[in-house]
């Protein structure tokens, strides 16, 4: 048993934190996300949001949010890391992809209690397979918005140094450490992963 998992945070705290927060983001942006989606919509054919199974807290699979980014050419479905055409990057997609905004309306997946504010980031079923043991802690907490892997260089980090970056998350799981990533991710918003990276040890 991990006792940061079960603290009284863990338990009852974060999810209250989350609500918090997210019903005062979501009052402020709603206009933002509209636009956002009249533009998706306006400038490239397809739907304003893409939806996708991901696994949450012990393992179960949930559909994530995100706004599209490419276009509607038919690809391979669970791609765990795109790496193909630029081209097939919409003009809005490259803004929202630089941006993380893309990542936006997976706010109200936090609001539904699929995931939360911060924790390790959903990965796709297809993954599980592959898990290492520090990949099997991430499955005792919900997946987040934003988290330790992510402000410490996010996609310049291979998948282990990721998951071990998401054990160190579940062992240490608190409010301090979670205002802490929070602050850390404006951050990276602001300045770009390259200035975080930081490998584990």
């Amino acid at each position: 048993m991990n006792p940061a998992t079960e603290s009284l945070y863990a338990r009852f705290g974060k999810r209250l934190f989350d609500l918090a927060v997210v019903i005062v983001v979501l009052a402020a942006v709603w206009p933002f996300l509209l636009l956002i989606a009249i533009l998706i919509r306006a400038t490239s054919r397809g739907p304003a949001f893409f939806r996708q199974g991901r696994l949450g807290r012990n393992a179960t699979v949930f559909e994530a949010w995100k706004f599209r980014t490419m276009t509607d050419k038919p690809r391979v479905p669970d791609t765990i890391q795109y790496t193909g055409d630029p081209s097939e990057v919409t003009a809005i997609g490259r803004i929202l992809r630089r941006t993380k905004l893309d990542e936006l309306p997976q706010i109200f997946n936090v609001l539904t209690g699929e995931m939360s504010l911060v924790g390790p980031r959903p990965q796709l079923p297809v993954q599980l397979a592959d898990f290492d043991e520090n990949a099997k802690l991430r499955l005792l907490v919900r997946p987040g918005l934003t988290g330790m892997a992510q402000t410490h260089g996010g996609v310049a980090l291979n998948w282990t140094e990721r998951w071990a970056y998401d054990a160190d998350y579940v062992r240490r799981l608190s409010l301090p450490l979670d205002l802490w990533l929070i602050a850390r991710t404006f951050g990276v918003l602001l300045h770009g992963e390259e200035k975080y990276i930081v490998r584990p040890e």
